[in-house]
């Protein structure tokens, strides 16, 4: 009998299990947190803040620098590869938990998580490796693999670091960092790098200033209504998700157990739409319709949330929650993707990134905000308009466009 020679593992399950573990492992301190971070209350940092305010603060520190980082590391691996760039970033992940698990004060923490903002380019150019390794026709359904690792970690971080936090308040936090040391390790003996030579570009001052990147990028008049468009869904996302726990608990009187039920039922129905559905509608409406279509359905689910007599009813709207986003967001990034040069795919990868950061800076303030002085629905509505208004950009922008004229 002759041997068969072993087959070469394919890129996308390193992809995958970077994605999947990077979503695991924030989602694993989502239990501990408060704890954690309410050992140092009573350093002179501290004075005068509440916990909810020093959690926002610490959570911010790691969106401004993930915002200022990773259109520069996106413009990096256009230039000297994925495969260097990911493996930086993996690490750095690595170092911010494990510096954020040895803290001995509240300023320790923070520089953790600046550590880890720095180089939180992990999910961006684990994006470009795809758009590399992928025909264009090909990106959105796997683009659609970020959003089935974030539901198996949204499901699974959780509940794993509830289960470890029982042993020790530390234990999920070194255990983030271990798994993603042992991915660094992993991808270094087994990640091939995706990015020929004669396909990068030569680095220019702007990569180096994330504000003049996305300056760049917006005067494109193929990406403009796009980007605003995407921009506008994770604003109103991030503060949908920011102020949900609490609006259900005020309502509807639900605690932590009822929460969590509902927030894994939203992972499931994510991962299901993005591991199996949305490759069947792709085909039958193609990216421009999924993309504006699912945003809709987004709005429709907000308004849902505040017309809601009971809190069962949330299952029917974070079903809907789930669909939207499920179809829409890997819609939205193929539909960037194609429309510039491969050597380009780090920059526009890295600067959706970095329009991200800057929702999840200013989404949950400004949820946070309305929610307290203009009343407790009105995040939903503006959320519901905004998602509107994202429509109604990329309709207009798409409007005469042929995806297919735009394939580099």
């Amino acid at each position: 009998m002759s041997l068969q020679k072993a087959r070469p593992l394919s890129p996308f399950v390193f992809v995958f299990l970077t994605i999947f573990i990077d979503f695991m492992g924030a989602s694993l301190l989502v239990p501990v947190l408060p704890f954690l971070v309410d050992r140092f209350r009573a350093e002179a940092l501290a004075v005068g803040l509440d916990l909810g305010a020093t959690i926002g603060l610490l959570t911010a520190s790691f969106s401004i620098a993930q915002f200022l980082a990773t259109p520069v590391l996106g413009s990096l691996s256009d230039r000297f590869g994925r495969r260097p760039v990911l493996l930086i970033c993996i690490f750095g992940t690595a170092v911010g938990y494990f510096i954020f698990g040895w803290a001995t004060s509240l300023w320790i923490l923070f520089l953790s998580r600046v550590i880890d903002g720095v180089t939180g380019g992990v999910i961006s150019t684990a994006q470009a490796y795809v758009a590399d390794v992928s025909p264009p026709e090909e990106r959105t359904k796997n683009f659609a693999l970020v959003g089935v690792a974030f539901g198996l970690g949204f499901i699974l971080g959780p509940a794993l670091g509830g289960l470890l936090a029982r042993v020790d308040l530390l234990l999920p936090v070194f255990f983030a960092g271990s798994i993603a040391l042992a991915n660094t390790v992993f991808g270094f003996f087994t990640l091939k790098e995706s990015l020929p030579v004669e396909r990068r570009r030569a680095l220019d001052p702007t990569d180096f200033n994330p504000f003049r990147q996305l300056g760049v990028l917006f005067a494109n008049p193929k990406l403009q209504g796009l980007l605003t468009g995407f921009f506008l869904f994770n604003f109103a996302f991030a503060g949908f998700t920011s102020i949900f726990a609490l609006s259900i608990r005020d309502r509807f009187g639900w605690g932590p157990d009822l929460a969590a039920g509902l927030f894994a039922f939203i992972g499931l129905v994510s991962t299901f739409v993005q591991g199996f559905l949305i490759r069947k509608l792709l085909p039958v409406f193609g990216e421009k319709r999924l993309a504006a279509g699912g945003l809709a359905v987004i709005a429709l689910a907000f308004v849902g949330i505040t017309l809601a007599p009971r809190g069962e009813w949330l299952y029917l709207t974070q079903a809907m929650v789930a669909f939207g986003v499920g179809v829409s967001a890997p819609s939205l990034r193929g539909l960037l993707s194609v429309r510039v040069s491969f050597a380009e795919q780090g920059r526009i990868l890295g600067g959706s990134q970095a329009l991200v950061s800057i929702s999840q800076i200013f989404g949950p303030a400004a949820a946070g905000w309305s929610y307290d002085h203009l009343g407790r629905l009105t995040p939903f509505w503006a959320g519901a308009f905004l998602l509107v208004v994202a429509v109604g950009w990329i309709v207009t922008t798409l409007r005469g466009q042929s995806a297919e004229a735009m394939i580099p």
